[in-house]
């Protein structure tokens, strides 16, 4: 049988394949010792940390691991903490009077037994404001890795590809790598050769191969000595790439070290039995996001209720992206008309998916591009009532973004609404407000995506805390809270900044408590003409200042559109344009972007109803408030614009207040009311409507307040 590859051509594409599988396992080896200095490193930090934990366990603890350990013993020798036990050996111990070579071993053990359940429970936290040693050998050595990355996927990507092929085919053209091997082999061993050096011809091909050799030259160039400053540049850039890469190789420094969230072992496996795709997705998941795009896709129709800040949007992508690249082509997002840009940008950031934005003068077309071709429409719950389609057209997923926006079954939007969940064959309602305790309203939602589940419920409604509730509504719903997930997040640390009143605002202040006039006394500080009177914007520009000092960008928020004007005029060039009731959704989104890229020292201000929700702004790491609100909820909304995922800066945040007014009266009755309401646990909407300051408190307020001045006037306090 004649030959068609030489004996010479089949030599040189083993060779070729020995050589690119030598450099394969070079980049295998470089990964493995990448991690594991990742590993050693973020157990550096955790040691440290919990060794700190030790020093305030005493000895007394041994005793409820074993009886008879004589505490007191230890006590008297000097070892009055667990911390003391792990820096003591055995022989150590052993000398301690009543203590036996075989009894100081056992103290040892459980002493190291105890520091490593401390040190396992230890979460690691990386912030560019904290750049010790130990952190500082931490996140450079995960830039390494980072830069490792590009080629590992490369190399997998041909690997999962050609790996199996590629060894069958090796193996099969041997015959025809000599003249002896060639001659004394069978005609199907030829003919196998043959069809095996074809392979090897196409496989190896310098085009097939072009991408691998790229990948291996950049990592060449790349890979190597990384230095502190450019590590950290790099994380405070994208810190959440650096979480993503320590959740992989060690996912126990971070979250909360749990797979299933909470769910029903039963309904728990059938989420981890999910496949994704995610073919076409433009960022990396957290373990907890890849879980709750699991959820949604076994699930079908859910109500995702993840607080603010944990990337529900992200995941409503993820799983677009998922069912795309099953063969689905259309879907929908209904939102407030104050984010639809924002979902428009995160889509075309985040995927590949197309975006059809369905709102303003050309909706109608836009409405029919999207019919016709597919993608992602984007829409507003007002802009729904254009959405007249055949009985015969299906939706992939239709998200619901805010979906307490339809808890009222008569509004007109909700009727809207549902008359699209008709036409989806899944359903992803969202919202970051806990439904816990207005279950109510989580019954409306739920009924529209289970009935079943929604009649299920009907009886437990009372028991909206109780774990037979929660198991009864896990198929549809679905909640984390931040502190249970991101546990990386850098320090979030409040203050109260008091001020004295000048002599003019004062005065100003007196004739508005003196006037009942409340909403002209919550300005206390900003109703001066001149702001050079105002005690609260000296403590501002200070604060501004010493944010410049350190690099920091500010946000600033306000009730009060005129005081939101003031603070713009007095801050000029630094402050970029003011977010308020009247500036356009995407006019909203320019702004941030605008202020993304503004230099240190920068400040954003906004009235906390338009810039506090449904906006993203990571670049700031200060926060002030210029005033107490009456809902907690307002404030927590706005400093989660700043503290969510992707923060790489402990977020400092700044309430100004002024000594002896309403602000301190405000503050003591929220923080009362606080404290009464801390059974719900989950900061739900409806103990925090309970929380609001009512008509009748406002007026003992004021009437409290005309005594106090009354008082310090030496005057009798006024009647009413």
């Amino acid at each position: 049988m004649a030959r068609k590859y030489s004996s010479g051509e089949v030599r040189a594409w083993l060779r070729k394949h020995q050589e690119l599988y030598a450099k394969f396992r070079r980049l295998d080896d470089l990964a493995q010792r990448s991690r594991s200095e990742i590993r050693a490193a973020s157990s550096k930090i955790t040691a440290g940390s919990s060794a700190k934990l030790l020093e305030n366990i005493q000895v007394d603890e041994l005793s409820r691991h074993k009886k008879g350990i004589r505490v007191k013993s230890l006590h008297d020798a000097g070892f009055h903490t667990i911390a003391d036990i792990i820096r003591a050996n055995p022989m150590q111990i052993s000398s301690i009077n009543g203590i036996s070579p075989e009894g100081a071993k056992e103290i040892k053990n459980i002493a190291v037994s105890i520091a490593q359940t401390a040190q396992k429970g230890e979460k690691i936290r990386l912030s560019a404001d904290d750049k010790n040693p130990a952190s500082t050998a931490l996140v450079t050595a995960i830039c390494k890795y980072k830069r490792l990355l590009p080629a590992i996927k490369t190399v997998e990507s041909f690997r999962a590809y050609y790996d199996s092929a590629l060894a069958k085919a090796v193996s099969d053209a041997k015959p025809a790598s000599g003249g002896l091997r060639w001659a004394f082999s069978s005609s199907a061993k030829k003919e196998a050769a043959d069809a095996a050096c074809a392979d090897l011809d196409q496989i190896l091909s310098d085009a097939n191969l072009a991408p691998v050799n790229e990948a291996l030259n950049v990592l060449r160039a790349q890979y190597g000595y990384v230095s502190p400053k450019d590590a950290w540049d790099d994380f405070s850039r994208d810190s959440i790439s650096y979480v993503n890469i320590l959740e992989t190789i060690d996912p126990d420094k971070v979250g909360s070290g749990e797979d299933i969230y909470g769910l029903p072992e039963d309904l728990a496996e059938s989420v981890a039995s999910v496949e994704l795709d995610l073919t076409g997705l433009r960022c990396s998941l957290r373990r907890y996001q890849e879980w709750g795009v699991k959820y949604a896709v076994a699930q079908r129709r859910i109500l995702l209720g993840d607080e603010m800040g944990l990337g529900k949007t992200v995941q409503a992508i993820a799983v677009m992206v998922h069912l795309r690249n099953g063969g689905a082509t259309h879907f929908a997002v209904v939102c407030p008309a104050s984010v639809l840009t924002n979902w428009c940008r995160e889509i075309e950031k985040h995927s590949d998916l197309g975006v059809v934005r369905v709102h303003g003068n050309g909706k109608n077309a836009a409405l029919q591009k999207w019919l016709s071709e597919g993608g992602v429409a984007v829409t507003t719950y007002e802009t729904t009532s254009i959405f007249e389609l055949d009985n015969s057209f299906r939706i992939t997923m239709l998200t619901v973004d805010e979906a307490h926006y339809i808890k009222n079954p008569s509004a007109q939007r909700t009727v809207n609404v549902k008359q699209l969940c008709a036409h989806a064959d899944r359903l992803l309602f969202m919202t970051g407000t806990a439904l816990e305790n207005k279950v109510e309203e989580m019954a409306v939602l739920i009924d529209i995506l289970n009935s079943g589940v929604a009649k299920t419920i009907q009886p437990l409604l009372s028991l909206s805390s109780a774990p037979q509730f929660r198991e009864a509504v896990a198929p549809v719903y679905y909640r984390r809270k931040r502190e249970d997930v991101l546990t990386e997040l850098p320090e979030l640390i409040e203050s109260c900044e008091w001020c004295d009143l000048l002599p003019n605002e004062k005065k100003i202040y007196r004739e508005a408590i003196a006037e009942q006039n409340f909403m002209a006394a919550r300005r206390v500080s900003w109703h001066v003409d001149n702001l050079e009177d105002s005690s609260k914007a000296k403590r501002l520009l200070e604060i501004v200042d010493d944010a410049c000092e350190q690099d920091r960008k500010v946000l600033i928020f306000s009730f009060f559109l005129d005081t939101v004007g003031k603070i713009a005029a007095m801050l000029g060039d630094s402050c970029l344009e003011p977010i308020t009731g009247s500036v356009s959704p995407a006019r909203r989104q320019e702004i941030i972007d605008e202020f993304d890229k503004a230099p240190a020292g920068s400040a954003l201000i906004a009235q906390i109803q338009s810039g506090g929700t449904g906006l993203n702004i990571q670049s700031a790491s200060v926060v002030i408030m210029c005033e107490p609100q009456l809902k907690p909820s307002i404030e927590n909304q706005a400093i989660s614009r700043a503290y969510r995922m992707g923060q790489s800066r402990s977020v400092l945040v700044y309430r100004l207040l002024c000594d002896d007014t309403i602000d301190e009266r405000i503050m003591e009755i929220l923080k009362q009311k606080q404290k009464e309401f801390d059974a719900f646990a989950d900061e739900s909407n409806a103990a925090d409507e309970t929380l609001e300051l009512d008509k009748a408190t406002i007026a003992s307020i004021m009437k409290a307040e005309q005594q106090a001045q009354a008082a310090s006037d030496d005057q009798p306090a006024p009647t009413q």
